[in-house]
Parts: C-alpha cells; structure tokens; sequence
C-alpha cells in the first residue's frame, strides 16, 4: 500500500515470505526512479519474482533481493532518533562475492559458512556464479543458506552495496563500482596509485585488508596474519615433498634415519608456523630473526634460536624488524653461511613494508648447501631474500638445491585460506558499526575504521595517522567514544538506578540477617562470616585484572591452593615412615601439594618472564627474601623465647600475603611482587603449621622429606614443559590440589571413625 504526505508518495512494503525484517518500514521516494539495473542480474525465473511499483511499471526482482533494492532506492526513513541518517541497518544492504580473476588465485571473499552469519544479521547475499568453485565450495552450497547466484561481475557490482574480492580490482573491475558503494579486499595502495585514485573518482569507500592496524582488538580481521600462518605451514609441506629424504628421523632395522635440519629466518606469524609444522615433523628446527621479542616464541614452538654473540637485538616499528649496522648484517651473513652448510631445508619470511625484500642468502651460500636441499622464499613476491629465487616457479641449482619461488602459497591451500579470510572480512565488517547494533556506520574516531579505508567521500585517507605507541604496547587500541556514542551515555535521571542499588543492599541486609535467625549455632554463623568475607575480599581483588594477566593469576592462585599441604601435615603420623594406613594417604597428600607448590610458582614466574622486554629495568626480586627471612625466623626465635601466642600473628602475616599475591597479579607493575608474596604466605603458613604441631624429629624429617622431594618435582615439571603448554601445565597442577585434598580427608576419616562410631556424637556429624 502507499499514501501520499505533504504532496510526497510515501510507500510501505510489507515482506511477507520474503522472511525479511522491513515488514513495515515506511520509506521515503519522491521523484527517484527505481533503476532498471536490477533487470541485469541475469537471475534465473526461479529465484526471480515479478514486482510492479505503483510509479514505474513491472521488473523482476529476486525473492530475496527485493527489500535491499528497495530500501536502497527508496532513500530509508530513520526509525526513531537516535540513530544517525547515516546509520545503514543491515537489512538494507546488499553484500556481493565476486570471483578472483587474477592468475593462479583461487581463494573466494565469503564461504557458505560466512554468507550464513550476513544473512542472520539481516544483509541479502549475492554471489558471482562459480566464485566459490575454485576453493571447493559450489554454487549450490551458497544458495543452500540463502545467497543468490548471479551471472557475472557486473550483477554483482550493479546490484551490492558492499563488495567483497581477495586480490586488489583490476582497473576495469574498479571502473564497474557503483558510486557510493564499498569495497572491502586487499588493495596495497601504495603499490597500486593507479587504482586508489580510480576508487576515489568513483567515491567508493575502500577498506584494504592489509592496512588494518595491528592491534589486539583487530586481531580477528588481521588478513595478513591469516594468510601467512597458512604459508608457513605450506612451505614445510612444499618442501618436505620436494626434499628428497624423511622429515623425521627413524631406526629402522636398515639404518638409522638423520632427521632433517630447516633453518627458518624471520620468526614472524608465517616463520613461526613453519617453525611449529617443521617441529611437529620431527625435524630439527633453528631460527633466527633480529628481533629481541621472537627469542622466547621462537622457543616456544620448540625451535632453537640462533644469536649472534657480541650483538644486541633491537626491535624495529610496527612489529619489523630494525634496520642494522654493517657490522652486524656481516656477522649475520657470516651465520646463514655456516648454517647453509648445514641445514637440508631453508625457509625465508623477511620483508620490509614498502620495499623489496632483503638479500639474505647469496648464490654463493646456496652452492654450499648440500645436493638434494631444499629453499623456500616467502619473500618472492617481493623479490625474495634468496639470490636464486625466481618468483612464481621452481628452479634447480647446479649442485642440485631446489629453490621454490612461489607467490600464491595461500591459494594451494584454498579451502582453509578462503575460510580464513571471509571469517577476517566477517569480523571486520561486523565491527563496522559505530555502536549502533546491526547497522552499517563509519566512525572514523575508531582506529580501526580510520585505519584500514583507504578512499571515502572521494578523499585519499591512506596513509592513517600511526597507531599511538601506548596503545599498540598495551594491545588494545580503540579510540575515545564518539560525541554520538558519548551522549547515548549520559544519564539524567539518578533516581532509578539509586532505587535499584538501595533495594538490592536492602534484600542483601535482611538476608543475611535472616540467615542469622535460622542459623542452628553461633559456630555455624561464624563460619559462613569467614566465607562471606573470603568471597568479597575475592572478588574486590580479580575485578579490575587485566586481561593478559589472567592466566599468570590462575596460576599463582593455584599455587597459593597448595595450601592444602598443610592439612596433610595435621594428620601425618608415625616417625621416619607413616605409622598407619591413614598417615600414609596423608604423606602422599602432602606430597602431591608439594608438586602443586614448587611447580605452580616457577610456572606464574615464566608465564611473567614473557612480558619482559630487553628494555625493562633490572629488577631485584632475590629481595623479597628479607620478609620472607623475618617472617620464618622471627617466628621460630619468638617461640623459642617464650612466645606461644605468635602462631595467630603469624598465621594473619602469611594470610595477608597470599592474599597480596592475588591482589599483585592485577597488573603488570606489580605481578612479579604478587609472585613473590605468594611465596612468601605459602612459606610463612607452612612454617607456622610445623611450629604448632610440635612434632618429633623424626616426623618432622618425615613431612620435610615429602615437601621438598615433591617441590623438586614440580620445579623440575615447570621448567622443562615448553611456554604454549604452560596453561595446561597449570590444569594438572590444579588436579593434584584436588587429589591432595581427596587424600586428606580420606586419612583424616581412618584417624577418626573408630572414635565416631563409639561416640554419639559421629550421629550428629
């Protein structure tokens, strides 16, 4: 139906089947002229429907094209007031797969998967017939949840409001772009000005994959990174086909099988994944890269790290590396010459944004490699950083090296790389909204938005203003809310949310102190005090932790949990050997969260030597020793002196200090301290423990043997397990505690059930 208003038609469409949500939105059209392009799509008639306009004749549209041409062509009205007018929602946008037709590419921009996840939010999909063939996705498993097929290229620029390719446009694709419409792909335009300036004649507003700012809260839209965790997987594999012998070294009954050595050079995301795919063959892996901060993940995927004795390492801008003194590029080549010499496979990643590559290995290093090895350049495109590369081919030396120069390695993984990249494209454009929920708007106060277009309004906006160093460091970048945004936050009314809040302390007094009425002894009462106390103490120490830190305060309060050694103390028994079946369950608790404790704190210690920088002042921890010697010693010389009653000062100390620990792990600043507290408290208590009992000295050799044999366990496990697998490590130790505390209940039930089951009171508890 459509009415008139103020001399103005007025149209409302009502979806019905069409399963679209602008069932009753009321669209503004005035003299604009619904265009005929939608009649070049090339549909078939059985996703086509006949549509009349009641100002410009009959077309046909397809079933689920009909409310995004509509709401495009008829200006949409804003419902309501606070979203902005350019605040697209998205059931009024068209989103477009184009096919790759650069040589050799076979990645697609959006996977069935990732067309699901449009149209749930609202968007129509329309996808160029065979866009998906290459990469094993057909154009029936695109339309088996929702999409559209068209024809061709140019149905999918005429119709989509935003489109999304792999590789840059060709001029003549970038031609084809329809005004005010966007594009989202890799576009480097710095290496394309050709193509940018067309983009900004056309006003399209671009976003280039590769430009994204590298920042913590853009790392489900880093592209890059996507594409080079794929290459470096795939140059192993490359290689390890084209290498002439076994990865992994065997005994057989024939022989014995060296593994292979790779060297890889450049320890960034792709260098990493070859490193991690090479040790996971079982090859021996070394790695180099002039990066002072790759050392510990070069370790971390069990790779050796090459230094360069008499030279420090330096970090670069932007995640590159620095550009080095003579002396140190010589000593460099002198390396890679000693290792060429060695290895059976190289691998090179190093590349410098803007220009060619770095020559690392000469003609000359490559004649000294043994026949039958293997180089692989990531860097071919650009050059490469191997003197024999060709790009995009394979070629054999003299003395037999087989050099691969391929430049499409994430296109001979395609199915992987093009999930990869449309979840990148997914997540990205879904954080393209302002704030406003499920609507499609530019804030270009955000980094990321600012970041990553490149043309906009017909303006150039690449290059972007550098990220601020603070907010690269701290990895989370973003930027100040939006004058929009901040207003959407301004409260007026106090009045409700103090009401609120007093209602909720209101019900939280008259519990507690009905919980005190029905409470069946004082005891009982006293107990849940402690708990209840426990718990808010708890809470107000982990709420403002940050995020990087959550898994070191997981492990620090594990090990504090190793406490539970000391109730395997009370119930150990015997001399130098437990006495009864009972105080060996307590033996072996106390042993177990001996494992948990000298474990658990040289795991939260590595955990925080990742943060470490080789700029970071030098830090004097050894000194929290001094508390840690008054608390022990001053106890133990008190009670020598007389003083009975200092084991509940000194229980408080060691109390405070565990919970210190948890409250140091909150931020960087002060985590190391925490670590140091933590192990102060556990020493501190256990300590006290061994001064309240007052056992013999046998036994006492007893409890001293099974703490240290089983601390020695744990700091042995904790050093030797690689960084990636540290939060596992902290799963199993957290198991013990669990086991330990099992054990201790279990020996203090066999101490206790005789005397219970004479005792009317065991029918009480």
């Amino acid at each position: 139906m459509f009415r008139f208003s103020h001399g103005v038609p007025m149209f409302r469409t009502n979806t019905g089947a069409l399963g679209r949500s602008l069932s009753t939105r009321t669209v503004r059209t005035g003299s604009r002229a619904l265009s005929a392009r939608c009649t070049t799509l090339h549909l078939s008639p059985s996703t086509c429907t006949p549509f009349r306009s009641p100002f410009l004749g009959s077309t046909t549209l397809p079933h689920r094209y009909q409310s995004g041409v509509l709401a495009r062509h008829f200006a949409g009205a804003v419902e309501g007031d606070v979203i902005p007018a350019e605040a697209r929602p998205y059931d009024s946008l068209v989103f477009g797969v184009l096919a790759e037709t650069a040589q050799g590419e076979r990645r697609v921009a959006a996977v069935p998967a990732t067309v699901e996840k449009y149209i749930k939010k609202g968007f129509t999909v329309i996808v160029q017939a065979g866009a998906g063939e290459p990469a094993n996705f057909s154009d029936a498993a695109y339309e088996a949840v929702g999409a559209s097929v068209v024809a061709d290229a140019d149905a999918v620029f005429a119709g989509a409001d935003i489109v999304a390719k792999v590789r840059p446009p060709t001029l003549d694709e970038a031609a084809k772009c329809r005004e005010g419409s966007t594009l989202i792909s890799f576009l480097y335009p710095g290496q394309n000005p050709e193509l940018t300036k067309l983009l900004q004649d056309r006003n399209v507003t671009a976003f280039g994959m590769e430009t994204i700012p590298r920042i913590s809260r853009a790392q489900s839209f880093d592209a890059l990174s996507s594409m080079a965790n794929i290459s470096g997987y795939k140059a192993v594999v490359s290689a390890a086909e084209a290498f002439g012998r076994l990865i992994p070294g065997q005994m057989t009954a024939a022989g014995k099988v060296p593994p292979a050595k790779v060297l890889v050079i450049g320890a960034g995301v792709a260098g990493l994944a070859a490193m991690a795919t090479a040790k996971s063959m079982g090859a021996i892996v070394r790695g180099f890269d002039t990066r002072p901060t790759t050392r510990d993940q070069v370790k971390s995927v069990g790779a050796e790290f090459l230094d360069l004795p008499g030279f420090e390492l330096e970090e670069g801008s932007g995640g590159y590396a620095k550009e080095m003194s003579k002396e140190f590029i010589d000593a460099e080549m002198a390396l890679f010459a000693r290792q060429c010499e060695d290895v059976d496979i190289v691998i090179t990643t190093a590349l410098i944004p803007g220009k060619p590559a770095p020559k690392l290995l000469s003609a000359e290093m490559i004649a000294s490699m043994k026949p039958g090895s293997v180089t692989v350049d990531l860097a071919a495109e650009a050059g490469g950083n191997i003197a024999t590369t060709v790009p995009g081919e394979v070629h054999v030396t003299d003395n037999g090296v087989t050099c691969i120069g391929w430049t499409d390695l994430p296109s001979r993984l395609p199915t992987q790389s093009s999930t990869l990249y449309a979840n990148n494209i997914h997540n990205f454009l879904s954080s393209l909204t302002g704030g406003y929920k499920n609507h499609y708007y530019l804030d270009f106060d955000d980094l990321v938005t600012r970041g990553a277009c490149v043309t906009h309004a017909r303006e150039v906006l690449w290059p972007a203003p550098p990220v601020p160093p603070e907010l690269v460091g701290a990895g989370g970048g973003g930027a100040a809310a939006s004058p929009a945004k901040a207003e959407k936050e301004v409260v007026t009314d106090l009045f409700a949310p103090t009401m609120r809040q007093n209602l909720l302390l209101t019900a939280g007094v008259g519990s507690l102190l009905g919980f005190g009425m029905v409470s069946p002894d004082p005891s009982f009462v006293k107990m849940m005090q402690t708990l209840a106390l426990s718990g808010v103490v708890g809470v107000q120490l982990v709420t403002n932790v940050s995020h990087s830190l959550h898994s070191p305060l997981m492990s620090v309060t594990n090990a504090v949990s190793g406490l539970t050694v000391v109730g395997g103390l009370y119930v150990m028994d015997g001399g130098l050997v437990p006495s009864s079946t009972g105080g060996a369950l307590a033996l072996g608790a106390v042993f177990i969260s001996s494992i948990n404790i000298g474990g658990g704190f040289l795991v939260t210690s590595r955990m925080l030597d990742m943060f470490k920088r080789p700029t970071d002042p030098t830090e004097h921890n050894h000194l929290y020793a001094l508390p840690a010697a008054a608390l022990v010693g001053g106890y133990f010389g008190s009670m020598a002196a007389g003083y009975p009653s200092l084991h509940a000062s000194a229980f408080t100390v060691a109390s405070l200090a565990c919970i210190g620990a948890i409250g140091g792990l909150a931020s960087q600043s002060t985590a190391r301290a925490g670590n140091a507290l933590g192990i102060i408290g556990v020493t501190g208590g256990v300590a006290t423990t061994l001064g309240v009992l007052d056992a013999s000295p046998a036994l006492l050799t007893q409890m001293g043997g099974a703490m240290v044999g089983g601390s020695a366990i744990g700091l042995g496990i904790a050093r030797r397990v690689k960084v990636t697998d540290l939060p596992q490590l902290v799963a199993a130790f957290h198991a013990f505690v669990g086991v330990a505390a099992s054990l201790t209940c279990a020996a203090q039930f066999l101490h206790e059930y005789a005397h219970f089951a004479s005792d009317p009171m065991g029918d009480v508890h």
